[in-house]
């Protein structure tokens, strides 16, 4: 009997290690390829239609040199200022945020990287079990090596959710603030980045007082972080 369930345990452990290898994402593709959709896009769609309304999401590219600097440097202020000189995890941010979790803070932080932001953008499920976190761990990883810091910067604000449906900084930028991408200002810049955590509920056409002063703070941090200029 033993033997029984020892082999069916094999058998499944095999199973789930050929489906894995067969549908892992090919992250060395995104070096010269824009992903068409995300794993955050179709449960939005998913989740419309479930509602019985009609999605209608399409990603719409904006080439890097056409982002502009601002908006790049709001972001990273807002999500991730050690970017360029992590490797795709933060440790000094994931102790910060765990001491803070631990003390009970009202206002403890995340610490997850924008490259592990991507990553879970791009493929991952909203669960929090250990195959999951594993999982986006070696993509992290395999994001880091195969592609170029800008590179993973533009992949994420080409992707990430601005407002309710609305994806990437292209879509954001026209629908928001009837401009370029390149062409946002600071003001604006900081209000889209504040809108990252919670993009249903904070966006430039939300009236939160809460969103508000976050968009104040991070364009505080903008003018202090005058060594992003150069990075990006």
């Amino acid at each position: 009997m033993l033997r029984r369930v020892l082999l069916l345990c094999a058998l499944g452990l095999l199973g789930w290690l050929t489906w894995e290898a067969v549908t892992w994402p090919d992250v060395a593709a995104l070096a010269h390829r824009a992903p068409t959709t995300t794993a955050f896009i179709e449960r939005y769609k998913a989740r419309e239609r479930a509602a019985g309304r009609r999605p209608q999401v399409t990603l719409a590219w904006t080439d890097y040199p056409r982002i502009s600097p601002n908006l790049k440097r709001a972001v990273l202020v807002a999500e991730d200022v050690n970017f360029f000189s992590h490797h795709g995890f933060d440790w000094g941010e994931i102790k910060t945020a765990v001491e803070e979790s631990l003390g009970e803070r009202e206002t403890a932080r995340g610490a997850s990287t924008i490259t592990q932001q991507l990553v879970k953008n791009l493929w991952l499920s909203t669960g929090r079990n250990p195959l999951r976190k594993m999982k986006e761990a070696i993509l992290t990883w395999q994001v880091e090596r195969a592609l170029a810091k800008r590179r993973i910067l533009e992949l994420y604000l080409n992707v990430v959710e601005f407002g309710p449906g609305i994806y990437g900084v292209g879509r954001a930028a026209e629908s928001y603030f009837s401009k370029a991408p390149g062409d946002l200002s600071e003001e604006e810049s900081a209000l889209l980045a504040a809108s990252l955590p919670r993009p249903r509920a904070w966006h430039p056409g939300s009236q939160s007082a809460a969103y508000r002063r976050y968009a104040s703070v991070i364009r505080s941090r903008m003018d202090r972080a005058e060594f992003l200029r150069k990075q990006i």
